[in-house]
């Protein structure tokens, strides 16, 4: 099965399947680059590795007690024992006869001409999921969700906007909605928000909505109330799960036009009362068909049901509830973006995000609430300084955050001081201008990407997650602006702890109230 992240105390840990092994020896062209071990058919039929070698190679695959032998046609080929029941499971030629895999682990070799050329190592299958090579690495892939590649599209009007400072731009698009309302979220909990979409549906515009179906600590009770609302209203409410880990995608399709955010659809997001958080709004058919796409993929998976029918039964948790007020400092601003590109998560989000850092040649800006420590996108940051990339990364400092972030800070600015790299990293101190960073935003040259996505594997290779690549230097200057300020407010010293002076009895109300927030 699919495994959701957890929280205990005050961390969130991702749990998923030991990362398979694969080493690669003296024959770089023949390798394996997937397998699936459990199709969830009976019997396993049609279980199959796919390798990949040239044309006329002498191959063997064995796992310690099996082994067969082909002659590689050329190009990946899935073998297996069973070719009419992988036919159903893969578009790649088949070759048989195969192994039988062990759903518990398996040790597969690759050898040509009786040489190892390739070895896979997995501890434990995914049910239904294929183990796959996806930039270098492995992970598992649900065999139920369709593998989108990245779309791009040409000049579109975007308007840029931030957040706490405009939150009027999330609602007045919704409000402008004439046709179609398609609302894609974690959670959706704002009042102004459900006013929208029962107003849009009363008025004939078809309205949908996706939550996820298991928020980090709970499903919020406010949450539950909204959803209840539109339910009887008559608007149409999905809960996402698996294969998803977490349904973490914010973003609406608004007839011919498409909002994508880094924020929640609660107070404390979109509503402008707490975060620090990008968005932009797309004046494209093209990009809101994409979206509507990914949205109906999403809507019709097998685990996906009516709210209705899911909240049956259900306990809901109490969450806290932001009440900030913060000034616009910074406007609203339309362009004419030259190219945009949607990226998804799982699908392509990982490899479109470190192509473009991997192309940077002047500058990097990053915000984040937290990233991966030795996760690929600070590897990249890192090799982008090393080839003399200005780099600056901006972490949050919430709480729940702080230690590790500065933990990682000190340890990142000391790698730069040692390899005379010019990378930077702060801790960010919202100096009254917003409440927490929540924002998940990259700079990269010309290049600006506003989406959902955090800097860690799991929300990479796990959860649905949309973001908009937009490149055009407009755009770039608008977010590199915001982020400019927010990194200067970070010079004045380091953020005053929530935690300091607080007693015993005063941490555990902190914990119980706010200890939801870190996933979101």
């Amino acid at each position: 099965m699919f495994h959701r992240v957890v929280l205990v105390t005050l961390l969130v840990v991702a749990t998923v399947a030991p990362a398979p092994i694969a080493t690669a020896t003296d024959h770089p062209d023949a390798r394996i680059t997937a397998a699936l071990p459990n199709p969830t058919t009976p019997d396993d039929r049609g279980e199959f590795v796919v390798v990949d070698a040239p044309k006329g190679a002498n191959l063997s695959l064995d796992d310690g007690e099996q082994r067969v032998s082909l002659v590689a046609p050329g190009g990946p080929v899935a073998v297996a024992s069973d070719p009419n029941a992988a036919a159903a499971l893969t578009d790649h030629p088949i070759v048989s006869p195969g192994l039988e895999l062990a759903n518990g682990g398996e040790a597969i070799t690759l050898r040509v001409d009786g040489r190892v050329a390739d070895r896979l190592v997995y501890d434990r299958s995914e049910e239904g999921a294929v183990l796959t090579r996806r930039d270098g690495e492995w992970s598992w892939w649900p065999r139920a969700l369709s593998r989108e590649p990245v779309t791009t599209h040409h000049e579109a009007n975007a308007t840029l906007f931030v957040l706490p400072d405009s939150p009027a731009v999330p609602i007045e698009t919704l409000r402008s909605a004439e046709r179609r309302l398609l609302l894609a979220g974690y959670v959706v909990s704002s009042s102004r928000v459900a006013d929208e979409l029962v107003a849009a549906h009363e008025r004939g515009v078809r309205v949908e909505v996706l939550v996820d179906d298991a928020p980090v600590g709970g499903f919020p009770k406010q949450s539950a109330r909204v959803l209840d609302r539109l339910v009887a209203a008559g608007v149409t409410v999905r809960v996402v799960g698996d294969p998803h880990s977490f349904h973490h995608a914010k973003y609406a399709v608004v007839d011919d036009r498409a909002l994508v955010t880094t924020e929640n659809w609660k107070p404390a997001g979109t509503g402008g009362a707490k975060s620090r958080g990008w968005g932009v709004v797309v004046d494209s058919p093209s990009i809101a068909s994409d979206l509507s796409n990914t949205f109906r993929d999403d809507a019709s998976l097998p685990a996906t049901r009516l709210w209705e029918t899911f909240r049956v039964g259900r306990q809901f948790v109490v969450t806290d509830v932001s009440n900030g007020t913060y000034q616009t400092r910074v406007a609203p601003e339309t362009v004419r973006a030259d190219r945009i590109s949607v990226l998804r998560a799982p699908d392509n989000a990982e490899g479109a995000v470190i192509d473009r850092l991997d192309d940077a040649t002047d500058r990097i800006d990053v915000i984040q609430p937290t990233v991966e420590a030795d996760g690929p996108f600070v590897r990249a940051l890192k090799r982008a300084a090393a080839r003399g990339v200005r780099v600056r990364l901006l972490l949050g400092s919430a709480w729940y955050v702080e230690e590790e972030n500065r933990a990682l800070a000190t340890r990142l600015n000391d790698w730069a001081d040692r390899t005379e790299s010019p990378l930077a990293v702060r801790i960010a101190r919202p100096a009254g201008r917003y409440g927490a960073v929540h924002a998940k935003g990259v700079v990269a040259d010309d290049t600006a990407i506003v989406g959902s996505m955090n800097w860690n594997r799991h929300s990479a290779r796990e959860n649905r997650e949309v973001a908009l690549a937009i490149d055009d230097p407009a755009a770039a200057d608008y977010y590199r602006r915001v982020f400019a300020a927010d990194w200067r407010a970070s010079e004045r010293g380091p953020p005053m702890s929530l935690l300091a002076g607080v007693g015993l009895a005063a941490l555990v109300g902190l914990l119980a109230l706010r200890r939801v927030e870190f996933a979101d």
